[in-house]
Protein backbone atom coordinates (compact mmCIF):
# COMPACT_ATOMS: atom_id res chain seq x y z
CA UNK A 1 0.00 0.00 0.00
CA UNK A 2 1.09 3.21 -0.78
CA UNK A 3 1.68 5.46 1.97
CA UNK A 4 -0.34 8.97 1.97
CA UNK A 5 2.57 11.95 1.52
CA UNK A 6 1.49 15.24 2.54
CA UNK A 7 3.49 18.29 1.86
CA UNK A 8 3.83 21.14 3.39
CA UNK A 9 1.09 22.49 1.04
CA UNK A 10 -1.33 20.25 3.20
CA UNK A 11 -1.31 22.67 6.08
CA UNK A 12 -4.38 24.49 6.72
CA UNK A 13 -2.73 27.65 8.05
CA UNK A 14 -0.52 27.80 4.66
CA UNK A 15 -4.46 27.15 2.64
CA UNK A 16 -5.82 29.54 4.62
CA UNK A 17 -3.28 32.28 3.68
CA UNK A 18 -2.76 31.46 0.18
CA UNK A 19 -7.14 32.19 0.10
CA UNK A 20 -6.27 35.28 1.81
CA UNK A 21 -3.62 36.29 -0.85
CA UNK A 22 -6.03 35.31 -3.83
CA UNK A 23 -8.67 37.50 -2.25
CA UNK A 24 -6.18 40.48 -2.08
CA UNK A 25 -5.21 39.81 -5.61
CA UNK A 26 -8.63 39.67 -7.07
CA UNK A 27 -9.44 42.63 -4.84
CA UNK A 28 -6.28 44.78 -6.25
CA UNK A 29 -6.99 43.86 -10.04
CA UNK A 30 -10.40 45.07 -9.29
CA UNK A 31 -9.54 48.57 -8.33
CA UNK A 32 -6.69 48.84 -10.16
CA UNK A 33 -9.34 48.04 -13.35
CA UNK A 34 -11.66 50.76 -11.60
CA UNK A 35 -9.33 53.65 -12.42
CA UNK A 36 -8.53 53.13 -16.03
CA UNK A 37 -10.40 54.04 -18.51
CA UNK A 38 -12.30 51.60 -20.28
CA UNK A 39 -10.66 52.12 -23.47
CA UNK A 40 -7.04 51.04 -21.86
CA UNK A 41 -8.78 47.64 -21.01
CA UNK A 42 -10.67 46.70 -24.04
CA UNK A 43 -6.90 47.97 -25.91
CA UNK A 44 -5.46 45.45 -22.84
CA UNK A 45 -7.77 42.51 -23.68
CA UNK A 46 -6.80 43.18 -27.75
CA UNK A 47 -3.51 42.88 -27.30
CA UNK A 48 -3.42 39.63 -24.59
CA UNK A 49 -5.53 38.05 -27.00
CA UNK A 50 -2.79 38.84 -29.97
CA UNK A 51 -0.33 37.72 -28.15
CA UNK A 52 -1.81 34.04 -28.03
CA UNK A 53 -2.63 33.93 -30.99
CA UNK A 54 1.25 34.50 -31.63
CA UNK A 55 2.43 31.91 -29.23
CA UNK A 56 -0.38 29.76 -30.63
CA UNK A 57 1.11 30.20 -34.28
CA UNK A 58 4.76 29.44 -32.70
CA UNK A 59 3.48 26.27 -30.82
CA UNK A 60 1.91 24.82 -34.41
CA UNK A 61 5.32 25.52 -36.17
CA UNK A 62 7.20 23.78 -33.33
CA UNK A 63 4.66 20.99 -33.48
CA UNK A 64 4.85 20.63 -38.03
CA UNK A 65 8.85 20.89 -38.02
CA UNK A 66 8.70 18.21 -35.12
CA UNK A 67 5.88 15.85 -36.92
CA UNK A 68 8.43 16.95 -40.63
CA UNK A 69 11.42 15.59 -38.57
CA UNK A 70 10.00 12.42 -37.25
CA UNK A 71 8.64 11.50 -40.83
CA UNK A 72 12.53 12.20 -42.15
CA UNK A 73 14.17 10.24 -39.25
Amino acid sequence: MAEDKKTHWDDPNLQEAREHFKTAREAFRKSAEAWMPPAFLENRRKMRKEMLLGLRSLIDTAIELTEKHEKTA
